[in-house]
């Protein structure tokens, strides 16, 4: 699948323009991340890009999150690890557990975008200068941004990557798309 028909798909499946900057800014993280590990760019940032096509159809019932997208929407258009890794992104919900570089860069990648979003919009200067030591700050502060898993987060360990370079990375990624996501 092209980006364009994939875009159109996500944008045909998804109304709220919040979830649709989310999509673009996981498309960012998971290009450079692969990037990172010497994967296929594309794969990864289609990944990120159609993660949570489904949520608005099963935001009700979070165990389907991830299945409807794999069973109805992406199927046949992704390979067999791209659709693993978008059930396996809400393992707590689906039981199906990340096994991949790929699953586990996409869980950790997709929660620290809303950590990143938070921080740019209380700063001033948005995006502009955000270093990975001030999203360390607000991943000790319980309450800002109190519905992004730090745990999930963390699971950049198991990728071989601390938070600071994990976060850097992040960071990057989304400042390269932060005109097109009102960052």
């Amino acid at each position: 699948m092209e980006r364009e028909e994939a875009l159109a798909l996500l944008k045909e499946h998804i109304q709220e323009r919040s979830l649709i900057f989310h999509s673009l800014e996981t498309e960012a993280v998971m290009r450079r991340l692969a990037r990172h590990f010497g994967e296929d760019e594309d794969l990864w940032a289609m990944v990120g890009l159609l993660h949570d096509i489904d949520y608005e159809r099963t935001k009700e019932n979070p165990q389907l999150h991830g299945r409807v997208a794999v069973e109805e929407l992406l199927k046949d258009k992704l390979p067999p690890e791209a659709l693993h890794a978008i059930v396996a992104h809400n393992s707590e919900y689906t039981g199906v557990e990340p096994s991949s570089t790929l699953d586990i860069a996409l869980r950790c990648g997709e929660t620290i975008t809303g950590l990143i979003r938070a921080n740019a919009l209380v700063r001033p200067q948005g995006m502009e200068g955000m270093k990975p030591k001030s999203l360390k700050k607000k991943m000790k502060d319980k309450s800002f941004a109190a519905n992004v898993s730090r745990e999930r987060i963390m699971e950049c360990e198991k990728l071989g990557l601390s938070f600071a370079e994990f976060s850097q990375m992040c960071i990057e990624a989304i400042s390269s798309v932060a005109s097109e996501v009102g960052l």
